[in-house]
């Protein structure tokens, strides 16, 4: 007989990167999540299934609507975090992080997960955080761990930086520690991915600037999808000045590396800071952060890494695709997708990358496991007793 899944709801489930990974860990059920955003929530459903998923603000949900689960996961966004101890539930300013908890109120999980930018890990929101855990707070019963996981030591090809708080009324529980670590490190850790291990293979040259002309519908609404990984390869048609620009980049520079006559007013000026604008990417690092738009060169470091000195040197004069950040982000060629380019590229951007996900997954399962097995065990004993 197989083990019973761990039943999980997923919050602010944006396209599905976090459930995705805890699905691939095995062990674990999703039996809610919750998106606001038609487009995220219809590729969460493409992916894993309608019936579960919950197109609608979290506020709407009533608190019998929720079901008792083992595990919540989820990012919830930080405005408005700042009045929570005001405990006003009908407070706007407060209402997504108070919803979270809310959730976490009436679900009673063992465990919840909490995924953030970094900077919120020194903000006044997580203080407020920290104080609701402690005696008389909404989280009292939750003893938390927080602090910062790289996705690069855990397999992700991306130097994304993330605050992670684990949340668990069955006895403390660190954060993950690191399966992967930087060429030379010490500590027989495998070497982390690189952009030259998932970019590897796909056309130089995308065939197309759109995506194919599809419509799907979910949740009574038509949509443009559903999209395969192969199809999210779509170019974008630079002018001759941003060309020239682009083919100045060696890989790891960046603006600074453009002659005069091509930095833009606002470069010219700004003469430190920033220094990721225009970049390209390098074939043996991860990646700088993914963001929504790294579609945009002025935006980041977001070309790609072939780049060869010398008049003859062979260049790949381009941003990423959609296909290649998803890629950055650890999703699977098989992952679907719903949307606009511009709403892919937003939940490409804003997931958790399914590989970080999945190293969290695989960290609390024993203790999820061990809290279900003391369960059992003490109803066994309680049965003992009364029969004898």
């Amino acid at each position: 007989m197989g083990t019973t899944p761990f039943k999980m709801i997923d919050l602010f489930a944006g396209c599905g990167g976090m459930t995705s990974g805890f699905i691939t860990a095995k062990g674990f059920k999703p039996v809610m999540s919750v998106e606001f955003d038609l487009h995220a929530a219809a590729t969460y459903a493409a992916n894993f299934g309608e019936s579960h998923t919950r197109y609608a603000d979290i506020a709407t949900i009533p608190n019998d609507q929720i079901p008792l689960v083992d595990l919540i996961i989820g990012g919830p966004p930080c405005q408005g975090f700042s009045n929570l101890g005001s405990r006003n539930v009908h407070d706007p300013r407060n209402k997504l992080w108070k919803e979270y908890i809310r959730f976490v109120q009436h679900a009673k999980p063992k465990v919840f997960v909490i995924e953030n930018v970094d900077r919120f890990f020194s903000s006044s929101e997580f203080g407020l955080l920290q104080a609701e855990a402690a005696p008389g707070g909404l989280l009292e019963e939750y003893e938390l761990t927080s602090g910062f996981l790289l996705a690069a030591d855990f397999g992700v090809p991306q130097r994304r930086k993330r605050t992670i708080v684990i949340g668990s009324r069955v006895g403390r529980i660190p954060l993950p520690s690191p399966t992967h670590a930087r060429p030379g490190s010490s500590g027989g850790l495998s070497k982390w991915h690189t952009t030259r291990d998932v970019l590897t293979g796909l056309p130089e040259k995308p065939d197309t600037t759109e995506l194919p002309a599809s419509r799907v519908e979910f949740f009574a609404e038509e949509i443009p999808g559903i999209f395969k990984s192969s199809d999210l390869h779509i170019g974008r048609n630079p002018v001759a000045r941003s060309l020239e620009r682009y083919s100045h980049v060696p890989p790891g520079g960046g603006r600074f590396d453009l002659p005069e006559h091509l930095l833009s007013k606002c470069w010219r000026e700004k003469k430190s800071g920033t220094t990721d604008v225009m970049g390209r990417m390098r074939w043996d690092m991860p990646s700088l952060t993914i963001r929504t738009e790294f579609f945009k060169p002025e935006k980041g470091q977001y070309l790609h890494p072939q780049w060869e000195s010398g008049p003859n040197g062979h260049r790949v004069d381009r941003p990423i695709t959609h296909w290649e950040a998803a890629r950055l982000q650890s999703f699977s060629d098989d992952f679907q997708w719903c949307g606009t380019k511009l709403q892919v590229a937003k939940q490409i951007g804003n997931a958790v990358p399914p590989m970080l996900a999945e190293a969290i997954a695989h960290h609390l399962k024993p203790y999820l496991r061990e809290s279900t097995s003391r369960v059992r065990k003490v109803g066994t004993c309680r049965l003992c007793r009364h029969n004898r």
